[in-house]
Parts: structure tokens; C-alpha cells; sequence
């Protein structure tokens, strides 16, 4: 009797340890996403001690940023260097794929990448870009052009009307209407049924459509905040959100750049990053208060690289002491390779976090939208 219950028992183990766990649990079913649009909010240069920074310099009251629901790490290297250029960085954000520093959405050997906005377009959302950079940059640029090389204006230019983007609001007007060819690729985006304006204020009493702002700033960027730029980012951003949900019932993707922070660490300047990164934070609160007043937004945070190599430290070797105050230190006039901060707030946040690498952040945004 004995032996049968000890051979019965040993079966059920044998039958226990063959039986493979997955096949045996009910399997689950793959889960709709509920997020419709993606904002993604790209602080160019921006590290962790520059949100830091902003922090001290007003007494640690809260920024649009401490709103976060989730967030991360994000490692930033291209295919060809531990550090990254912006061109490599936001070519990975676009495409999901690394490649040398200075090329945009195109791989190594130079072949096109398809982007996020194509692929969006292709889909039917609605699909923007907006920067305090001239609009043929390396990162807005990379979400709908290809180039060999980052600085070929002309060529990328030429790409923006074609990728079939909705909306574009930036600086260097004259990249698009004073070219060698002698085109006037605002004319056509007119003749396209663009409103097309050089100043965002100008768009105040349009709220539906396609719209194209380019800054009469020649070839170059916006103004510094503490050269006079003022809320335009944060206005530019409320607008393009306004704009994309009249043109798409389906949803959008609009990524919303603050470019010239990086300016602000190539020049060391304290005081430049402190205004270029509160601006940027003021953006990301209208980001986030979209996303509370439209269910189904999500609101990506992040940068490209970190530039600088800024840190923040005691006055006092022996911090032990009582506040001694702080001091902002610079390694270089150049970008690092440490990782940024990712943060994200709205429908979906859970799903985008952890250490990612930032070609994940592209295929993250196509799961989430469902894009292929």
C-alpha cells in the first residue's frame, strides 16, 4: 500500500515537473493601448543637474516636471561614439535605430530610415514638430527628413512639405524661402493650403489646419530667453496641440523641443540654462495640462544627450556643516555621455519607464500607437 501511494506520488511530480508553467496558466490577452496621442517633450542637453539647478534657483518650489507620474533613465550613445551628437540621438528617438553622429534618419551606409511621422502619417495621425531651433536642426529634422549630413539646410529643408507633417513651428525662415535653387518652399506650402506665418502670435485667430511658422531669423535660431525670446514655447506648443486635434480624429504625435538649453552648457552658462530649462519646464505644463483636459494623451519627457558635464557642489569640502551654499561646475563645453532623465504623466505612463535605451523610446511610441 505503501509503495502504491509512494508511486502515485512520485507520477504527480513527474507530471508537475514536464508540464511547462506557460502552457498551463491561462495565457493573457494582448491588451489594447488606450493612448492616442504622444507628446514627446525632448530638453535638449538637459540633465539632471540642470532640472536640479532650476530647483535651487527658485527655493525648490515645485516645476510642471515634479507633476511626473513615472519615469527613468535613458542611455543616449550613437552607433559610432559613447557620446552622442543630436543628430544620432534624435534619429534613434525617430527611428529606433542607432547611427553615426551627424547623420539624420538615414543608417551608416547612409540608406533612409523610416520616421515616426511617416510612419504616423501613413496611419492617419495627425503629426508636428515644434523648436526654439530653426526648423532644418538636427532634432526636429530627423522626425521628417534624411541627410548625410546634419547641416545640409537645403536638403533637408526641401523634405519637410513631402513628409506630409501637419504642423511645424521653429526658426529660419530663410532656409526655406532664400535658397540656392530659388525655390520658395513657403509658397508652396501656401499653394499646399498651409497657413504659413513668421511669428506664432499670427496664428491667434486660427484654430484648425495644417500651419507652418518659420521665424525670419535667417538661417539661425531663435533668441536666447535672456536675449528676449519670451513665452513663444510654451504658446507654440498650446497652438500645435490646437491645431493637430482639429486635423485628426484619430490622435497625434507632436514632439516639442527646447533646443537652445544645450547652448546654454556649451557656453557653461549658468544662467543660461536655468532660463532655457524653466522655459522648457513651463512647455511640459502645457503638455501635461492637455493631457488632464484630453484622457488618452501621454506625455514623454526626456533629453537627447547632456551637455556640459555640469555638476552642483558644496561651498564646503566638509558638506557635514551647516548650508555653506553651492556652486555649478562645467567638465567640458562639450556633450557627455551619462544618461538623462525620463519622465512621463498621463494615460500610459507605466508603460514608458525603467533604464531604456533611447531607441526604445521610438518603439515604445509605435506600441503604444499601434504603428508598424
Amino acid at each position: 500500500m505503501k509503495n502504491k501511494m509512494l508511486l502515485s506520488a512520485l507520477t504527480l511530480m513527474v507530471m508537475a515537473l514536464t508540464i511547462n508553467p506557460l502552457d498551463a496558466a491561462p495565457k493573457a490577452k494582448t491588451r489594447k493601448s488606450d493612448v492616442k496621442n504622444i507628446i514627446l517633450m525632448i530638453g535638449d542637453g538637459m540633465g539632471a543637474a540642470h532640472i536640479t539647478q532650476v530647483m535651487i534657483d527658485q527655493k525648490f518650489a515645485p516645476l510642471n516636471m515634479n507633476r511626473a507620474m513615472g519615469g527613468g533613465m535613458v542611455t543616449t550613445y550613437s552607433k559610432n561614439n559613447r557620446v552622442t551628437d543630436s543628430a544620432a540621438a534624435a534619429t534613434a528617438f525617430a527611428t529606433g535605430q542607432k547611427t553615426n553622429n551627424s547623420k539624420l534618419s538615414v543608417d551608416p551606409d547612409n540608406n533612409p530610415m523610416t520616421t515616426i511621422i511617416e510612419l504616423a502619417e501613413r496611419a492617419g495621425y495627425a503629426t508636428g514638430v515644434v523648436a526654439t531651433s530653426a526648423l532644418v536642426h538636427a532634432t526636429p529634422a530627423a522626425f521628417y527628413a534624411h541627410a548625410k549630413k546634419r547641416y545640409d539646410s537645403d536638403t533637408i529643408a526641401a523634405q519637410l512639405l513631402p513628409s506630409g507633417i501637419d504642423v511645424a513651428f521653429g526658426a529660419g525662415k530663410g532656409n526655406f524661402d532664400a535658397r540656392k535653387d530659388g525655390r520658395d518652399l513657403l509658397a508652396e506650402a501656401r499653394n499646399a493650403g498651409y497657413t504659413v506665418v513668421d511669428s506664432i502670435h499670427k496664428l491667434d485667430d486660427v484654430h484648425s489646419g495644417k500651419a507652418i511658422v518659420a521665424y525670419p531669423t535667417g538661417r539661425n535660431h531663435l533668441p536666447m530667453m535672456l536675449k528676449g525670446r519670451g513665452d513663444y514655447l510654451p504658446q507654440a506648443t498650446a497652438k500645435a496641440l490646437e491645431l493637430l486635434k482639429s486635423c485628426s480624429r484619430k490622435g497625434m504625435f507632436l514632439m516639442v523641443e527646447g533646443s537652445l538649453i544645450d547652448y546654454g552648457g556649451h557656453g557653461n552658462s549658468e544662467k543660461d540654462i536655468v532660463a532655457e530649462t524653466r522655459d522648457f519646464d513651463n512647455a511640459v505644463g502645457v503638455a501635461m495640462d492637455f493631457a488632464d483636459q484630453n484622457p488618452g494623451t501621454l506625455v514623454i519627457i526626456l533629453a537627447d544627450h547632456e551637455t556640459g558635464g555640469m555638476t552642483i557642489v558644496s561651498n564646503n569640502a566638509d558638506f557635514t556643516e551647516s548650508e555653506s551654499g553651492v556652486k555649478t561646475r562645467f567638465s567640458t563645453g562639450s556633450h557627455s555621455a551619462v544618461m538623462v532623465p525620463l519622465l512621463t504623466y498621463g494615460t500610459g505612463y507605466e508603460r514608458v519607464g525603467g533604464i531604456l535605451d533611447n531607441t526604445e523610446i521610438h518603439d515604445k511610441i509605435c506600441e503604444l500607437l499601434g504603428l508598424e
